[in-house]
């Protein structure tokens, strides 16, 4: 149990709190392990929903690439995708288990003191609206007992936030009655503490990701050395799936997203539920910026113009050195002159035709094999 002290005999009090260790988000898990396991189980799971959207071809309006350009165009087999995205995923769950550890269990019961130093805040910063007013050739003070019984807490804030009609009592035992925060600056405060914050701090936690991605990501396309031995293997999907988000080489997969996922969390200080928030919301991010399709109404599609489509471009051989940017926004990509420019129809066009090309001619000769195969064996009947 805690008492705090006003900063002057004028302001209302701070509450006492009491500090204790937050409980587990979810009674059957830990959020050690749910923070750990949450990020992957949200992963294959819009992974899989857009698996079967695909298999069954049921959005083909929609789609980026024909089943096709899959078939024809990539260089790995599903089987080696999912392969090397679960030893990705043990890297990330293991450097996620790691990374817990060092963050202190995060504590609870003091948010609404909090909230009261945000309203203490709030009741100062109104001490120099006077001066401001009459910087402007503005008379507070007459301004301020005009209003006064038209408009109490207006005329409260222009006196420098002064609410001599605002008091509380302090305990029930002795009946002091203490100022007390007008409704609208604990209104305000509350919003700063639970949303304004929070919002900025998930903010940076983004653009820190997206400038170490970019920036990581261009040095390997633009170093043969790093391209050859850790991200070719990323663009052998020409033709990007949803699960196929994670298909790196392990080295890669470590140090742009593992690594610069902990280090946004950390720059931003975001606090361990912001974190499983944070982590939750990237692998969803990345799942669908390659999930082959430009669903209209996907939210996660029209947050940024950096999407499946975007990232599709990068995909290909045409657009191999442009679109860097990744996952949320495009900010680097149009700063440094690395984003595509043109029209794209006809590129897409040509893929699958080329496609469709080689699907039949593989049709073809598979045909011709039968038949010879066929008349082989019949002539080794006859025999």
């Amino acid at each position: 149990m805690m008492a705090n002290a006003t900063i002057a005999s004028d302001l209302p009090p701070l509450p006492v709190y009491e500090v204790r260790p937050m409980p587990d988000l979810l009674p059957f898990i830990s959020d050690f392990w749910l923070s750990t396991i949450i990020p992957h189980v949200a992963y294959w799971i819009v992974s899989l929903i857009f698996h079967v959207i695909d298999i069954n071809d049921l959005f083909p309006q929609y789609r980026l690439h024909t089943p096709e350009e899959i078939t024809q165009r990539n260089l790995a087999s599903r089987y080696e995708v999912a392969r090397d995205v679960i030893i990705e995923q043990i890297i990330q769950m293991t450097s996620s288990a790691i990374l817990s550890m060092t963050e202190p269990r995060q504590m609870t019961g003091m948010e609404d003191y909090e909230v009261a130093v945000w309203a203490t805040r709030i009741r100062l910063a109104q001490r120099a609206l006077p001066t401001i007013l009459a910087a402007l050739g503005l008379n507070a003070a007459a301004i301020s007992k005009n209003m006064a019984a038209s408009h109490p807490f207006i005329a409260g804030a222009l006196a420098g936030g002064h609410y001599p009609f605002l008091t509380t009592t302090l305990d029930d035992v002795t009946g002091t009655a203490v100022p007390a925060f007008a409704t609208w600056e604990l209104l305000l405060a509350k919003a700063i503490y639970w949303v304004i914050i929070p919002a900025f701090q998930f903010w940076v936690a983004t653009c820190v990701l997206d400038t170490w991605q970019y920036f990581w990501h261009r040095a390997m396309h633009v170093n043969k050395w790093m391209y050859t031995h850790w991200h070719a293997r990323h663009h052998r999907l020409y033709v990007p799936y949803a699960y196929g988000a994670l298909y790196n080489h392990p080295v890669e997969g470590f140090v742009l997203d593992t690594l610069g996922a902990g280090i946004a969390y950390k720059v931003a200080r975001l606090t361990p539920r912001s974190g499983m928030v944070f982590f939750v919301f990237g692998a969803l991010k990345t799942v669908d910026d390659h999930c082959g399709y430009a669903l209209p109404w996907d939210p996660l599609q029209r947050i940024t113009s950096n999407n499946a489509a975007y990232h599709d471009i990068h995909h290909q051989s045409w657009g191999i050195k442009t679109n860097f940017s990744q996952p949320f926004f495009t900010m680097w990509d149009r700063l440094l002159g690395t984003m595509w420019k043109g029209d794209t129809t006809l590129k897409y066009e040509r893929a699958r035709a080329a496609a469709a090309g080689k699907a039949l001619k593989k049709q073809a000769g598979t045909g011709v094999s039968k038949r010879v195969n066929g008349k082989a064996e019949a002539k080794s009947d006859a025999k």
